[in-house]
């Protein structure tokens, strides 16, 4: 018998892809997505129910009425930028619905989740990043995030909800079929905006500070194609459903490109010159964010397959041409 995954955030970016793996590996899906960043025709793996994960009695009544066997919590607000501007908004969202998610699991009495992190909980850290690296988060959307582990690690202790927590890098890439990939409005995420640039001549790509202590000034980056990183979250699932303890796990490549690197990339992709121009610093940023997903490799099995730059915006590119003709 198929067991059932409910899919919190399953229209976005990341969790369609991460439905998209969970069908593919014969779970029963259900999406569960207020669609104010998700989108309807990115629903194609199983059910859609519309509700926010802030209405708990909605939540609570669709866990009790789903049954599912795990909970794979993708909701949440995501952008560095605006959770400085608008704070409340993020704790509100990001940790309230966490809680109220929580809740329903233990009044429904599902027992596992795969919850979806972030490397922002770490902060600044020049070295490579493990899971014993300190989280010391610079920015709101990173501080709810870690706020939001210490809370399922706490509701795991008292009523016995194993879990996955996620930690990933940065998220790029479209999949490789062409079924789902990335839709933001407005765009903050840099590989977007890069081909942006390359697919529209009147759009400069704004490379947010030049002046970081990095080889070229500009920011490093882990970047982990989304099928990657969906497949890794498949992986949780069955490690929960054979048993497995509640865990924590980087997922990255170990290696980073800069800013400047990726503008050079998507303009051989793309084969015409990215316009780019140094812009101010981002509040919030770190210089470099890069993971050893060592322990997911050993725990797991996983690694990345097709984390490559190339490949990441090759299928990137794809994806926004047919958005561009959409």
């Amino acid at each position: 018998m198929s067991k059932t995954v409910l899919v919190t955030g399953g229209a976005g970016y990341v969790g369609s892809h991460c439905a998209k793996a969970f069908a593919k590996a014969g779970w029963t899906v259900v999406t569960y997505d207020n669609l104010s960043r998700g989108h309807r025709d990115l629903v194609k793996w199983g059910e859609l129910i519309e509700g926010d994960i802030l209405d708990r009695a909605f939540l609570t009544e669709t866990l009790k009425r789903v049954q599912p066997d795990a909970v794979a919590h993708f909701a949440a607000f995501a952008y560095v930028a605006e959770s400085m501007a608008e704070p409340a908004m993020y704790y509100r969202n990001n940790v309230t619905g966490t809680m109220n998610l929580l809740d329903a699991m233990v009044v429904a009495g599902v027992g596992q989740m795969v919850f979806s992190s972030s490397c922002a909980t770490y902060g600044v850290s020049n070295e490579l990043i493990t899971e014993d690296t300190p989280q010391n988060p610079i920015n709101p959307y990173g501080e709810t995030k870690k706020v939001c582990e210490q809370m399922i690690r706490d509701y795991g202790a008292a009523h016995d909800i194993r879990s996955v927590i996620l930690r990933y890098f940065n998220a790029a890439g479209c999949d490789p079929d062409g079924e789902t990939g990335e839709r933001h409005d407005p765009e903050p995420h840099v590989i977007p905006l890069a081909i942006r640039g390359a697919m529209d001549g009147t759009f400069t790509f704004n490379i947010l500070g030049g002046d970081y202590d990095t080889p070229d000034g500009t920011c490093v980056r882990d970047y982990i194609h989304v099928s990657d990183l969906a497949d890794a979250h498949g992986r949780a699932l069955d490690y929960l459903a054979k048993g497995g303890n509640s865990e924590v796990f980087n997922l990255g490549t170990g290696r980073g490109a800069s800013v400047l690197e990726l503008a050079d990339a998507v303009s051989r992709v793309a084969g015409k010159e990215v316009p780019r121009v140094i812009a101010d610093r981002r509040p919030g940023d770190p210089p470099i964010l890069v993971a050893s997903a060592d322990k997911a490799k050993a725990v797991l099995g996983w690694e990345p397959k097709i984390s490559d730059l190339n490949t990441i915006l090759t299928t990137a590119w794809a994806w926004f041409q047919r958005e561009a003709e959409r």
